[in-house]
């Protein structure tokens, strides 16, 4: 058996999130019948670095499989591209080591959340940012997003039956971007809970609406539950931007 890793791209508006379901459409079914297809019939199970719920996108989602014959690392990545559909696009083959694992070897993950404001909804943007209809407080964003930073107990921004040992976890980055009329939470960390990402960001503008104050969070996560804080913001607007690995270093 070959293993490889699999850097891919997709546009999440159409799936059911990335992890396979019965009787739906998912980013690893199609990668899966793919591979199947590629492999002459012959089943190949894809893991991800992580799972992205259904209509999250993703420019550099990262996964693994073992393959059942040699195919050289270019033809791999012709040989996926043309057995996928237009909206999943892989950006990378490598081969691998035996030992290497795309969720268990990532050391971190970096996401952004992309948003616009203003009274009218840009029907261009439904599938790709998120419409809030008031004004942000950049000044009380930023001043909110320095107490994610660090290590903490993401248990207040995480799903009540979130299945996980520990809900611990270590933000790098945590900032507020403008790119032209869009604004995009970006955050970087050594991993992100179910919805983390989601409820950090329904809480942020909560805070910039004047509902919350910016110097909160402590308390809220100090509390360990998940009413805490504020809701879960729309998946519109995820994006999975990359995934990294030791060997990056």
């Amino acid at each position: 058996m070959q293993r490889y890793k699999l850097t891919v791209a997709y546009d999440g508006t159409n799936y059911s999130g990335f992890q396979v379901q019965p009787n739906v459409r998912t980013i690893q079914g199609e990668l899966e019948q793919a591979l199947q297809r590629i492999a002459k019939g012959e089943f190949v199970r894809i893991h991800g670095a992580g799972r992205t719920d259904a209509g999250v996108h993703a420019a550099g989602q990262v996964c693994h499989f073992d393959f059942p014959f040699y195919i050289s690392e270019e033809g791999m990545l012709r040989a996926i591209n043309a057995n996928t559909p237009s909206d999943i696009v892989p950006q990378k083959v490598e081969r691998v080591s035996d030992t290497f694992h795309a969720r268990y070897d990532a050391c971190g993950k970096m996401y952004e959340y992309r948003l616009y404001t203003g009274k009218q909804a840009d029907p261009f943007k439904r599938l790709y940012a998120y419409h809030h209809p008031h004004a942000l407080n950049v000044e009380r964003i930023q001043q909110a997003l320095q107490h994610f930073k660090g290590e903490h107990d993401f248990t207040s921004f995480s799903a009540v039956n979130a299945e996980v040992d520990s809900r611990v976890r270590e933000i790098y980055e945590a900032c507020l971007i403008q790119e032209g009329t869009d604004y995009i939470l970006r955050f970087s960390g050594s991993g992100f809970l179910y919805n983390m990402i989601r409820i950090m960001v329904g809480t942020l503008l909560d805070v910039s609406d004047g509902k919350l104050d910016p110097d909160a969070i402590p308390d809220i996560l100090q509390a360990k539950e998940r009413q805490a804080a504020s809701r879960t913001a729309s998946p519109v607007g995820l994006k999975m931007v990359e995934v990294y690995y030791k060997d990056k270093e």
